[in-house]
């Protein structure tokens, strides 16, 4: 496969969903679409376009990202894992994923995204 160039990202904290496209920009990505939510990300993974994806664990009210994760695989869409690791608990079904923990640097995307 080769690297992906249109990633989804999926973060309930503004200043670090833009701050994760700036990294994208700088590494030569386009962003195919920011959510918040499993509401606001299902439509974008479902029209399609995206390459991969960095989904934040725990997002705004307790809402875990595992929906999308689940769309995503079932789709064939790669993803990373952003974790605070404040006790963060990947699901079974998603064990292996590359791992993108907080706080991020420009290196560590990069090397996310390679690792896909």
């Amino acid at each position: 496969m080769t690297v992906p160039q249109r990633i989804l990202i999926v973060e309930d904290e503004p200043l670090i969903s833009m701050m994760i496209e700036d990294f994208l920009d700088l590494l030569g990505k386009e962003v195919a679409g920011t959510a918040d939510s499993v509401a606001s990300a299902l439509p974008i993974v479902e029209a399609g376009g995206v390459d991969a994806a960095i989904l934040d664990v725990n997002l705004t009210g307790g809402e875990k990202s595992w929906p999308i994760a689940d769309a995503l695989a079932e789709a064939g869409i790669p993803f990373i894992v952003a974790t605070g690791g404040s006790g963060d608990t990947i699901v079974d079904a998603h064990q292996g994923r590359p791992v993108l923990a907080k706080p991020f640097t420009m290196d560590a995307v990069e090397q996310a995204l390679a690792a896909l």
